[in-house]
């Protein structure tokens, strides 16, 4: 079973950036929104192999998203 983690795709002047709140440092970038989908998808794989080389925890996915009209 693969574990979901959120992410937050922003819109920037010149392109779309994404990260997960669960993984601070991971982030990534992209022209087009499945681009910067596909690449925080190889982002988080990178980051979790990287925190299991270096020996440390894999955080549980605990962020919630929700849409609140203002």
């Amino acid at each position: 079973m693969q574990t979901k983690y959120l992410i937050v795709i922003e819109k920037t002047p010149n392109n779309l950036s994404a990260f997960s709140p669960d993984l601070p440092g991971c982030v990534a970038t992209g022209a087009t929104q499945s681009e910067v989908e596909e690449r925080i998808r190889d982002a988080i794989r990178m980051h979790l192999d990287g925190m299991r080389e270096d020996g440390l925890p894999i955080p549980e996915p605990s962020s919630i998203a929700e849409y609140i009209e203002a």
